[in-house]
Parts: C-alpha cells; structure tokens; sequence
C-alpha cells in the first residue's frame, strides 16, 4: 500500500510532502519519544506521534519513515510543514486518536 492509498483509506488530510505520497508502507510505528524513535523506526514505517516540532521531519529522514501521522487534529508548526514539503516527507493529519489509528491501520496493512 502506498502512503497516497491510506490518505484515501484513513480520510486523512496531506499537511505536507505530497512528492511522497508514493512510498509503500510496510508497517506502523507510534511512539513520541523521538531518541527512541530514531533507534527503533524502520524504513516503511508509518509513524504516528502527537509531537509537531521540526525535529520530527529530521528524525524521519533518518529512519526513513513512509510518512508521519499527526493524531486528533494536532496542529502542526508551519516551520514544520515547510521543512517536510523541502524533504518530500508526508505528513498526514486524522481526526483519531493513536490507539483508532493503529487499530485501523493493522486492518490496512
């Protein structure tokens, strides 16, 4: 599945990185411990976390994250979205929560 396919299938909305919405995913990772998540996260992960700061584009350029989502309509930092739409990293917003989104996603993938 491609990240642009579950957009469709979560009803998400694409905040930023839409040249990316043709990685293929592999699986799901949550977690909001970014240290943690750059040791633990792999390639094709969709990695869901409430976090919303710039480091979040930069930790998912090191673990090659498929994209990111932003749970409960979480606003995102503008510096953020600019700074994912220069790395060509999606980053996706529902209105779940984590726990909905991960049970949703284990339906999906």
């Amino acid at each position: 599945m491609t990240v642009r396919e579950l957009v469709q299938k979560l009803d998400a909305k694409i905040l930023a990185g839409e040249e990316g919405l043709e990685r293929q995913i592999k699986s799901g990772y949550i977690c909001d411990l970014l240290s943690w998540v750059m040791s633990h996260a792999q390639k094709g992960n969709v990695w869901i976390t409430v976090q919303s700061h710039v480091n979040i584009v930069a930790v998912a350029l090191l673990t090659e994250v498929a994209c990111i989502i932003i749970p409960e309509n979480i606003e995102v930092d503008t510096l953020t979205i600019t700074k994912a739409n220069e790395e060509g990293i999606p980053i996706l917003s529902s209105a779940l929560n984590s726990y909905e989104l991960a049970c949703k996603l284990k339906e999906l993938i």
